[in-house]
């Protein structure tokens, strides 16, 4: 992978977007392909064959050049551009996740990418209370210098950006550029365009799913220090937000909410599970003080490629194949049981994902579709 301070030429880029548009490749896959090979167009080259050495019928498919760049011109127009993670405007801590983009579409204000951010997520039904504790917090965090990230959700996730649009404020999407949802924030979403940033990891056209929302909310906790949730459900969005914040080693705020209230019951339950209680944006600020002050000395290498250039043995394959099944299963004990090399068995399991019978969980586990 292109160490931080590289910049693609256009024809790098064009042939990075080509591997993260194919089919059944995800940033894991695409951080594992081009260490194994060097680059993303020798990457595209060897795909087909991984796939089938996977079990596929089919290899997976591969955008066009004229696709991409139909896509690159389309995002251009609209006044934005792509950032390749390595590149001096990926932002740092987002960079740092294990399945960080290796591209985002941005549009606005770059400068905002690298400022220290805080993560305020919450409900889509929210009540008038939480409302105004989250205009409160978002104004109190941009007044001390912090910009707010958030989803653009209804409820908290707007009165978050627009409570932050003067001071900074970054809206992670789950669609498209050109995808504005909730259809009733789209004219927000065009003011963040001009006055904050709007970020997706997502293709020009896409229509966001169900399963698009986690991926978009492990972006905002990426970008973060630490998510604040102001209200929600026992099994609301937010949770998954602030567990996924935890994974990644930031700090969970919760603001107390009363017990009678359903959209609390989360909240509550994150503040008796250890997330700092807030009551202002100063109960933020002060705990984030320490992180902030060494932000900027955080490492942010890359990590070494770990793939063998040599090819596992069939046997090596059968035996890891058959240690799989559709339970999850974490990598290290597949490494133990199988016997193989931790660099034998992830090539297995990306030959595996490329024909689309792989499933990543959480906490490293994998299981067969």
């Amino acid at each position: 992978m292109a160490g931080r301070g590289v910049q693609l030429d256009e024809t790098q880029r064009r042939d990075w977007l080509r591997l993260i548009r194919t089919e059944n490749v995800g940033p894991r896959a695409f951080r594992n392909l081009v260490n194994r090979f060097g680059g993303a167009a020798a990457a595209l080259e060897a795909l087909p064959a991984m796939a089938r050495r996977g079990g596929g019928l089919f290899p997976p498919r591969i955008p066009s050049v004229s696709e991409i760049e139909a896509e690159m011109e389309a995002l251009a127009r609209l006044g934005g551009r792509f950032i390749a993670l390595g590149e001096p405007d990926y932002p740092a801590l987002l960079r740092e996740i294990d399945d960080a983009p290796p591209l985002i579409a941005v549009r606005g204000r770059l400068p905002l990418l690298n400022r220290p951010t805080v993560g305020v997520v919450g409900s889509r039904n929210a009540s008038g209370a939480g409302r105004t504790m989250t205009a409160r917090i978002a104004r109190g965090l941009g007044e001390a210098g912090w910009v707010v990230a958030s989803g653009l959700a209804r409820g908290i996730d707007t009165t978050a950006h627009e409570a932050s649009l003067a001071s900074g404020t970054i809206a992670v999407i789950a669609g498209g550029q050109d995808r504005p949802y909730p259809r009733e924030n789209e004219a927000l979403m065009a003011r963040i365009a001009e006055e904050g940033l709007v970020l997706t990891e997502m293709p020009m056209g896409w229509e966001p799913r169900a399963r698009d929302f986690p991926r978009r909310n492990r972006l905002v906790s990426g970008l973060s220090l630490g998510i604040v949730v102001v209200e929600a459900a026992e099994r609301s969005g937010s949770l998954i937000t602030a567990r996924l914040a935890g994974e990644q080693g930031r700090e969970v705020f919760a603001v107390p909410g009363s017990p009678l209230d359903p959209r609390a019951g989360g909240a509550n339950a994150l503040i008796q599970q250890g997330a700092g209680l807030v009551t202002s944006a100063r109960d933020i600020i002060e705990a984030l003080a320490p992180l902030r002050e060494h932000l900027g000395a955080r490492s942010m290498e890359e990590p070494a490629g770990e793939l063998a250039d040599e090819e596992p043995s069939e046997d090596t394959r059968s035996r890891i194949v058959t240690l799989l099944s559709p339970s999850p299963m974490k990598v290290d004990d597949l490494v133990q049981l199988s016997g193989a090399s931790v660099a034998e068995v992830l090539i297995v399991l990306l030959e595996i994902e490329l024909a689309g019978r792989l499933e990543r969980h959480s906490g490293g586990s994998v299981s067969l579709l």
